[in-house]
């Protein structure tokens, strides 16, 4: 699960890149709160891919995709994109939750068969 949450949050880390980019062309918007907003959701996107497999860190990579769709108030692209990447975190969430079962079940099964082996 590890490796698809994190493969999701570090195209995440691009896509907040870009859409600061975006919003720098908002006058109302001085560069200083863009990039400063900008960097800690990019920040928050690395750390959280160390802490994915802790308690809450699901929950907390929710939270940062509910912030990427509402970002969209800025730059209304990140509607779509937020959208896409909340589907992209919950398919990392499942499958990864699935493979990492599969995973412990085979190794489970090697474990019985090896003493057979022996």
């Amino acid at each position: 699960m590890r490796t698809l949450c994190a493969s999701t949050l570090i195209g995440e880390v691009f896509v907040i890149g870009f859409a600061g980019l975006v919003a720098m062309k908002d006058p109302d918007l001085s560069m200083g709160t863009v990039w400063t907003v900008s960097s800690i959701a990019m920040f928050l996107c690395v750390a959280l891919c160390g802490v994915v497999t802790r308690p809450g860190g699901i929950a907390f990579g929710w939270a940062l995709q509910i912030a990427l769709i509402a970002s969209g108030f800025v730059v209304p692209t990140m509607f779509f994109l937020g959208v896409i990447f909340a589907a992209l975190w919950w398919a990392s969430v499942h499958y990864g939750r699935k493979i990492d079962e599969a995973k412990a079940r085979f190794a489970a099964q090697a474990d019985a068969a090896a003493p057979d082996a022996a």
